[in-house]
């Protein structure tokens, strides 16, 4: 599994969210490009500490977690949480400019050894952070079609 804390990896998610535009259609769910680019944001924002997600009891987490950061993709559709929705609208050009920051931002951390929990998830390894925030945008920007 890629890794966004890798430069090949890094260079090719910027290139995908370059070619997102605010026409950019998707593929399957409910959110806008730019709603998908603020949602996007979220899971960046719990790995560098800024999340407002709070620590939660999850009895099921060992399930899910290795499905976070393995090479199998993820289905389309699949439901969101409740506190990653997003319904209401977005500037496209500023959620953008934000997400790119934020993909840069978590970056820089590629050096980092130690990484605060998951608040639901608990402890990930930094190439497992880094195979989840890929992961991620990943499945995204192919729900947009880049």
């Amino acid at each position: 599994m890629k890794s966004l804390l890798e430069a090949e990896p890094l260079a090719e998610i910027k290139t995908r969210l370059n070619a997102l535009t605010p026409i950019s259609e998707r593929k399957w769910g409910k959110m806008e490009v730019a709603q998908m680019l603020h949602h996007c944001q979220h899971p960046l924002n719990v790995s560098l500490g800024k999340g407002n997600v709070k620590k939660q009891f999850f009895p099921l987490a060992f399930l899910f977690k290795p499905l976070l950061y393995n090479d199998k993709p993820w289905k389309q559709g699949l439901p969101t949480s409740k506190s990653f929705k997003v319904t209401d609208s977005k500037d496209f050009e500023v959620e953008k400019a934000t997400l790119g920051q934020l993909i840069d931002e978590f970056h820089t951390k590629k050096n980092e050894t130690h990484w605060n929990p998951h608040p639901l998830f608990g402890k990930f390894t930094p190439q497992q952070w880094g195979q989840m925030q890929y992961k991620h945008l990943d499945h995204h920007f192919q729900q947009f079609g880049v």
